[in-house]
């Protein structure tokens, strides 16, 4: 059973005077995760490329939108500048942006212009934000980046989105060694995995292959996709000193997808 959002943050104030910086703030995971680390006491601050999407969600929290596009090397050096300028310091990175497009298929059928595309939202972001944030954080002596991979990191598929799969292993590898890098300078870099959500990327994707939807869910030992609160409430784990331990993981938020051989009946 779900508990609702009210119920889970209601005892949690973990977050008091930190800032938070959201990427891909507008819709799905990264909508619900910032409105949990607002609930959590963050000053958060909501980057996205759409403009609307982007203030709706900054203006629902009361904080501070800046349109990014991640694949920008300036645009993304400028949000986390902004964000240190206005809060007086970066103490949590969400970098979570991505894109999941339909053209991105098999190996036999992607393009390489789709190949690149995927990679530079999906891969060539995170490293840009990391590359952003991390001269903040190590100023402070103190940080948690948590970069958006996915349980294709750690698992095959046949139903194959190549360039998404590939990518999500980089920030996968590209996490744990900055994980391991920056560890005595009281900075976290963690890569959470998510299993399938019920987020708009996915619902736009299966709309479009129903078949292919199905074919995903059978394999959930839950019967049934993760919400985007849930992966929320792990982004609020790891941005918090509750994970003060937490370093350089592979943490999977599934349903347990990777560690089932058959789901029950």
């Amino acid at each position: 059973m779900l508990v609702s959002q009210d119920d889970r943050t209601a005892v949690c104030r973990r977050l008091v005077g930190r800032t938070a910086v959201v990427t891909g703030a507008g819709s799905g995971i990264g909508l619900a995760t910032a409105r949990r680390l607002a609930s959590e006491g963050a000053h958060v601050v909501c980057a996205d490329i759409d403009a609307e999407r982007g203030k709706s969600a900054a203006e629902e929290i009361d904080g501070l939108f800046v349109q990014t596009d991640v694949t920008d090397q300036e645009q993304v050096e400028a949000l986390f500048r902004t964000a240190n300028d206005a809060c007086g310091s970066v103490d949590v990175a969400f970098n979570n942006a991505g894109i999941s497009p339909p053209e991105d298929g098999s190996i036999l059928e992607t393009g390489l212009e789709a190949w690149r595309h995927v990679q530079e939202v999906n891969l060539t972001s995170v490293y840009l934000c990391c590359k952003a944030v991390l001269p903040y954080m190590r100023a402070q002596g103190r940080g948690s980046i948590i970069n958006t991979a996915s349980f294709v990191a750690v698992m095959g598929a046949a139903t194959s989105q190549i360039s998404y799969t590939a990518a999500k292993g980089g920030v996968l590898a590209m996490s744990r060694e900055l994980g391991v890098q920056f560890a005595r300078e009281g900075i976290r870099v963690n890569a959470l995995c998510p299993g399938p959500g019920n987020t708009p990327l996915l619902k736009e994707l299966f709309a479009k292959d129903p078949e292919r939807a199905q074919r995903r869910l059978v394999h959930v030992p839950a019967g049934r996709f993760a919400e985007p609160e849930e992966i929320a409430a792990a982004v609020a784990f790891l941005a918090s000193d509750d994970s003060s331990y937490v370093n350089a993981a592979e943490f999977l938020v599934d349903g347990g997808i990777t560690g089932a051989y058959v789901t029950p009946l």
